[in-house]
């Protein structure tokens, strides 16, 4: 019997370090060629990893929710014959792994432990991380709200692990917690695998602590820097789309059987399209580091897209080639492919301008969050029928909000408004839609 170790794949355009989203094994499985082992995400696209052997697992390198570098060791498979890990090599390898292969995915053996016992409790038998024996840690009680000892390192491989170092108990001086103590939390289950414990949960005292991991994780990095970097101003403008509506209709009872149904959405692409050739700044980029704004001939149009995992960023590009019956084709392919996981890289990067809906869901006004690093988003809210005066008189029309939110730094407010009012001024007379 051998070692067949598996290392993190390189995933090309020059990505040094992936995040591990979840496991689809664990040690002691038994497993197959081009068996799934794991998923791995870099930026928001989700990649599997399957095996190239016939075996048993015998050591993950690393947990859920944790980053790896490219080439580091992922899993150790139990072959028949040789395997690829020299055994002059394999103390080296084993110390060369990182140290948070303890890897609470693999089933505990024990039950969580009480998170604040009020009295020490009996040691537990040591326990070993990449079969290097790991020292459990003393149970200390600590009251609510009182701050954990514990180094800036100790504090961050906790945070990547998904960890509260209030539930820790540390046996260093006076109660820190070192490195020791999270591998033994660890393994005592308390972060449990996806597969025993679905999403990370955890529950202590009737609360719920959720590492945020895999495409989640993602969603708040970007969210975060976005607002962190790029000072927002929203302009929210309302629109009569009672004539838009009627041409969809329209368009759709004649059309609708051979080309497919129109929704509002290609129609708003268009009329972006349109008001982009007057107003081209809106269609850029601003890399803020290099001090540079890159505006861009061709659009390609972000569609916001929430999925079960989360909110992903579709790419349609060159939406200024395309009719609205390929509009219509394109975003509900893109949708489809993000929502079943199976939309590329290049499908999730590279827009310059971005629409976002929830029209579906109501609301009269949204603030929508820039996708950084463009300069301009344009949010869609529902369609309701109000009441309106026009010419004098009182009439029922179809009303929509446009809530847009732009880049301060390099859009200015009377540009922005004289945008969205181009996009409204096309909307409210749909036939300019098509006047080339």
């Amino acid at each position: 019997m051998g070692i067949h170790v598996i290392k993190m794949p390189d995933i090309g355009e020059g990505i040094a370090e992936v995040e591990l989203v979840m496991w689809h094994v664990k040690v002691g499985d038994a497993v197959t060629e081009d068996m799934i082992l794991a998923d791995v995400m870099t930026d928001k696209a989700t990649i599997e990893i399957p095996s190239p052997v016939h075996g048993t697992v015998a050591m993950l390198g690393c947990a859920a929710g944790q980053v790896m570098a490219v080439g580091a060791d992922l899993i150790h498979i139990e072959v028949e014959g040789a395997g690829n890990l020299k055994p002059q090599a394999g103390a080296a390898a084993a110390a060369a792994m990182p140290a948070p292969a303890a890897v609470p995915a693999v089933a505990p053996a024990a039950p969580p432990a009480p998170a604040a016992p009020s009295v020490a409790s009996p040691a537990k038998p040591a326990a070993t991380t990449m079969g290097q024996p790991v020292q459990a840690a003393a149970r200390v009680a600590r009251e609510p709200g009182e701050r954990p000892l514990a180094s800036p390192a100790v504090r961050k491989r906790a945070w990547d692990m998904g960890v509260e170092l209030q539930f820790v108990h540390g046996s260093g001086p006076a109660g820190r917690i070192l490195r020791a103590d999270l591998d033994s939390y660890a393994e005592r289950g308390v972060r449990g695998a996806p597969s025993a414990s679905p999403a990370g949960y955890r529950e202590v005292h009737g609360e719920q602590a959720i590492p945020l991991i895999g495409l989640r994780r993602k969603i708040a990095q970007k969210m975060q820097e976005s607002k962190r970097r790029i000072p927002h101003f929203s302009y929210v403008e309302e629109i009569d789309v009672t004539e838009l509506e009627a041409l969809r209709v329209r368009l759709n009872e004649q059309w609708g059987k051979g080309r497919g149904k129109l929704t509002v959405l290609p129609l708003l692409a268009r009329a972006l399209v349109v008001a982009l050739r007057q107003f081209p700044q809106m269609n850029a980029r601003f890399d803020d580091d290099a001090g540079v704004v890159t505006q861009y001939g061709p659009v390609h149009l972000g569609v916001a897209t929430q999925t079960d995992a989360g909110l992903m960023v579709s790419v349609m590009r060159h939406a200024e080639a395309r009719d609205m019956w390929s509009c219509a084709a394109e975003i509900a392919r893109l949708a489809d492919a993000a929502r079943t996981g199976k939309a590329t890289r290049d499908e999730l990067s590279g827009s310059t301008i971005t629409i976002s809906s929830l029209g579906a869901l109501g609301g009269i006004v949204t603030t929508p969050v820039i996708n950084h690093p463009e300069v301009a988003i344009i949010g869609v809210n529902k369609i309701v029928e109000r009441p309106m005066v026009r010419q004098g008189g009182l009439v029922v029309r179809k009303m929509m909000n446009l809530s847009s939110s732009f880049d301060h730094r390099v859009v200015d407010g009377m540009h922005a408004a004289q945008f969205v009012q181009a996009i409204r001024a096309l909307l409210e007379c749909p036939a300019m839609l098509f006047v080339e």
